[in-house]
């Protein structure tokens, strides 16, 4: 959620359908869900946050609960602070991360590992520093798990949409700045990063069919 609880419930508990639906979560006064996840029980999981930081932390750490729980803290936010995307932290992928000024960057998932045998963190901490933000870059507007094959697409608040090749995103360390990855009109500001498939690129050859 957006004040950083995490619950995890067995999806055969969602076998029943009814009409108005099923509750799935019990929300606190103010609280948001901002991100579901289909997991296989042993993944680990990022949170990051509008301010910068991330969190990576095994699910195991998570006890299963039933639909109507409340769940556990994911990750302890400063004041004025929320999270901004949750994902399943595949190793060999990247983390990328977005501003709303545009900026962006790549980072290793095993960046937010620790120690020389890389384990996730704990559960429930403050995590660590996962961008480097300034005035220039404005704060986290959203991150996505991505490898070589994927694109990226950005909106901006304007209605501009940018689609780019992941693997043109250089790779950074956690506390960097990032590059210019988006021009954005004074005013306006990056409100959805998302990860999409690659589109196949076309051949000459297929112009000339056409």
């Amino acid at each position: 959620t957006k004040q950083g609880m995490v619950k995890k419930t067995s999806m055969n508990l969602y076998d029943r359908t009814r009409r108005d639906g099923l509750i799935a979560i019990n929300l606190k006064d103010g609280d948001e869900l901002i991100a579901v996840l289909k997991t296989n029980g042993s993944d680990n999981i990022l949170l990051a946050t509008r301010q910068g930081m991330a969190i990576c932390f095994a699910e195991t750490d998570v006890r299963p609960m039933g639909r109507d729980a409340a769940g556990v803290r994911g990750i302890r936010l400063d004041d004025g602070d929320e999270v901004v995307s949750a994902a399943v932290a595949a190793e060999g992928k990247s983390l990328l991360t977005v501003t709303e000024n545009g900026y962006g960057k790549r980072t290793a998932v095993e960046a937010y590992l620790r120690g020389e045998d890389r384990q996730p963190q704990t559960r429930g901490g403050k995590g660590l520093r996962n961008y480097r933000l300034t005035e220039k870059t404005g704060l986290v507007a959203g991150t996505a798990i991505v490898d070589d094959t994927n694109d990226v697409m950005l909106i901006e608040s304007g209605g501009v949409v940018l689609r780019t090749p992941a693997a043109s995103i250089n790779l950074y360390g956690r506390d960097t700045q990032g590059v210019i990855l988006m021009r954005v009109e004074a005013g306006n500001r990056v409100i959805s990063v998302d990860r999409v498939d690659r589109e196949p690129e076309e051949t000459a050859d297929e112009h000339e069919e056409a």
